[in-house]
């Protein structure tokens, strides 16, 4: 996976209500994509628990985020489109040397839960270094980082039952370049993705 361009998180600390808007839509649309998995493959019954379990801790940070826009006097706003989501989505689920469709969403999770726990540790990292108002946020953020970091897992072991393992990990090579593709042309803004 690629790095996050560096001065991502410089305009992260610089709009921190927008990011945290963005990030509060970010994990309510990671819980409905762990019960759209459900929905989408209802025969494939080895999804159903890890995914509940999933959905219940994103809309966990759900509520934990919208506390902390209350707390900042911010509304929550609309969702945003999510353009990073919708290009890896369009990139990987193409259907053309593929793992097919449940091992390409699988992957595709993966690797949205792993650009977010990429980004919480910088911005964790960040608040730590620049604003000690911030250490609060920043302590979240280091917290939240771990948790994303057992989901990507998650969805790679869940691509690993259903899919051969070497062909999951060239998949996911493959993935890993488009992306870098994709982020190189995604500019920098004030999101999680």
């Amino acid at each position: 996976m690629a790095e996050t361009a560096p001065q991502w998180v410089e305009v992260a600390c610089a709009h921190l209500d927008e990011v945290l808007q963005d990030h509060a839509w970010c994990e309510f649309k990671a819980a409905s994509a762990g019960l759209g998995m459900i929905s989408r493959f209802p025969d494939q019954s080895f999804l159903v628990r890890p995914m509940i379990a999933l959905a219940q801790e994103e809309m966990l940070h759900f509520r934990q985020v919208t506390d902390l826009l209350e707390e900042r006097g911010v509304e929550l706003g609309p969702p945003n489109a999510d353009r990073y989501v919708r290009g890896l989505r369009r990139v990987c689920c193409a259907r053309v040397n593929g793992l097919g469709e449940i091992g390409d969403h699988l992957v595709l999770n993966a690797f949205v839960e792993a650009r977010s726990c990429e980004r919480f540790r910088i911005l964790g990292a960040r608040l730590q270094d620049v604003d000690p108002r911030e250490e609060g946020l920043s302590d979240f953020y280091q917290r939240l980082a771990e948790a994303e970091a057992r989901h990507w897992e998650s969805f790679r072991d869940l691509a690993h039952q259903v899919c051969d393992p070497d062909q999951v990990n060239r998949r996911i090579e493959e993935v890993a370049q488009m992306e870098a593709e994709l982020l190189e042309q995604h500019p920098v803004e004030a999101r999680m993705h």
